[in-house]
């Protein structure tokens, strides 16, 4: 049997590594890679029983399986298939297009401007244990969160900050979203983390920062009510007892790399 083997089967093959690879840091990161090892396990045993030894009932049953298998793997991974769909549409992947006709970005004067009052108000929530709960926007808009929440759109202050978080303040409860250099809203609704592996000793807030952080690229603060500790989740993952040095070198870095 002959088979032509030409540059697009070899751009297929990799495309499809690639794809897969990207699938595998998806699902690693939300916690279901037994799952995909179990998807894997099955599309082998249908290609060994259908394709390689034509087993005729058997492949007719795992024919039945994979035809619905689709609509069951939207339902099983509709959270992890909405980031991933967040993540192609945000600005960031197709920022080398905007790069060629303009500046260069924002300096590093401008990102501390910027962090440092958010930073100065971790500090100073930590030092009186008054319990907090930012999130800073990145790439991917966060506006469907800003809605279940007081609309602010107030200018950025440390002071402004401390106050909000304040006990008596109406606004403590929930989290307080930070967009375009403003306030934009506060007490927001944010989900929560459904990951196995997260510390006892951790509250709703932390679960609350990391929920957002599987599910948008968002940087979020937490302030602990009980120890005054300082943490940072980014990327599904979370950064415990920050310094105020450590906490202002995470927001100021455009990438975390993989530890």
């Amino acid at each position: 049997m002959h088979f032509d083997f030409g540059i697009k089967d070899v751009i297929d093959i990799l495309l499809v590594a690639f794809f897969m690879y990207k699938l595998y840091q998806l699902m690693k990161k939300s916690g279901t890679t037994a799952i995909f090892s179990g998807i894997l396990a099955f599309l082998a045993i249908w290609v060994l029983v259908s394709q390689i030894l034509d087993m005729r009932l058997m492949g007719a049953i795992l024919d039945k399986f994979v035809s619905v298998g689709f609509i069951t793997l939207v339902i099983l991974f509709q959270d992890e298939i909405k980031r991933f769909l967040q993540a192609m549409g945000s600005h960031s992947r197709w920022k080398f297009l905007t790069r060629i006709f303009s500046s260069k970005g924002d300096s590093v004067k401008e990102d501390l401007s910027y962090v440092m009052p958010i930073v100065l108000a971790s500090m100073n929530m930590s030092k009186v244990k008054t319990g907090a709960l930012m999130v800073l926007q990145q790439e991917i808009n966060l506006e469907m969160y800003i809605r279940t929440g007081e609309i602010l759109n107030a200018n950025l202050s440390a002071r402004l900050i401390e106050n909000i978080f304040f006990k008596n303040s109406p606004l403590h409860d929930g989290a307080m979203i930070i967009a375009d250099r403003k306030i934009k809203a506060a007490s927001c609704i944010l989900p929560v983390s459904q990951k196995n592996d997260i510390p006892k000793e951790l509250g709703l807030r932390h679960r609350s920062a990391l929920g957002i952080s599987q599910e948008t690229d968002a940087k979020v603060i937490v302030v602990s009510e009980e120890t005054g500790s300082i943490a940072m989740a980014h990327n599904g993952r979370i950064h415990l007892n920050l310094t105020g040095e450590e906490l202002q070198k995470l927001l100021t870095t455009k990438k975390e790399t993989n530890q």
